[in-house]
């Protein structure tokens, strides 16, 4: 059984959320609250396995509150059902740790099917959620720090096994200047070692 809370300011939609969840043999509503805030409250005390959140609310929107409930009880899953679809707010919402976002538009049974799949914490997407992320992924690149050539130099020798000194040969410098190149590197990644180094690097898409 499926333990379900329904967050959404409008009593008569979240009625019939409601109505259509307990219809079904596998969900149980164990609440239903009207403001972000008291999601949070009730999901923390309730523990359930779905909370059905709107995205705007009293006191708290949607997405504040599933960060808010994640952080706390990150075993409750959250899934986002709404009636606004832009880029900013499917993206808010997704990046609060929401596992689906679906529109109240959607058929029931997508609805219904939304819920079930949230539980197995698989995600479940609106097609219009699911083009914002793609459109994300597509339209941005990693962005980092800003390695000197000779940083990056030294930084391609490490992530090839290479030490101070044999990094120094190749690049007929001074062991006393690697260390220094690689100062500023760990310094411009927030890295504190020569493994973090490299890892955050590739991250950054500074290192193939």
């Amino acid at each position: 059984m499926i333990r379900a809370i329904v967050a959404d300011d409008h009593p008569i939609v979240r009625s019939g959320i409601v109505a259509l969840l307990q219809a079904a043999d596998d969900i149980d509503v164990v609440g239903q609250v009207a403001d972000g805030a008291a999601a949070v409250s009730l999901a923390l005390a309730e523990r359930p396995d779905v909370v059905l959140m709107d995205l705007r609310m009293p006191v708290l929107d949607g997405d504040a509150a599933t960060a808010e409930i994640l952080a706390a009880a990150p075993d409750v899953r959250v899934l986002i059902l709404t009636t606004y679809e832009s880029d900013d707010q499917i993206l808010a919402a997704i990046e609060a740790g929401a596992t689906g976002y679906l529109l109240k538009a959607a058929p029931e049974s997508e609805i219904l099917a939304g819920v079930r799949a949230t539980a197995r914490g698989e995600t479940a997407l609106a097609p219009s959620a699911a083009a914002a992320l793609v459109r994300r992924t597509v339209g941005t690149k990693p962005t980092g720090p800003s390695l000197t050539p000779r940083e990056l130099e030294v930084l391609r020798l490490v992530a090839q096994g290479n030490s101070n000194p044999a990094i120094g040969r190749v690049l007929f410098l001074s062991e006393t200047t690697v260390k220094t190149h690689l100062g500023h590197v760990f310094e411009k990644l927030g890295v504190n070692d020569r493994t973090r180094a490299v890892t955050r690097a590739m991250e950054l898409g500074l290192l193939p």
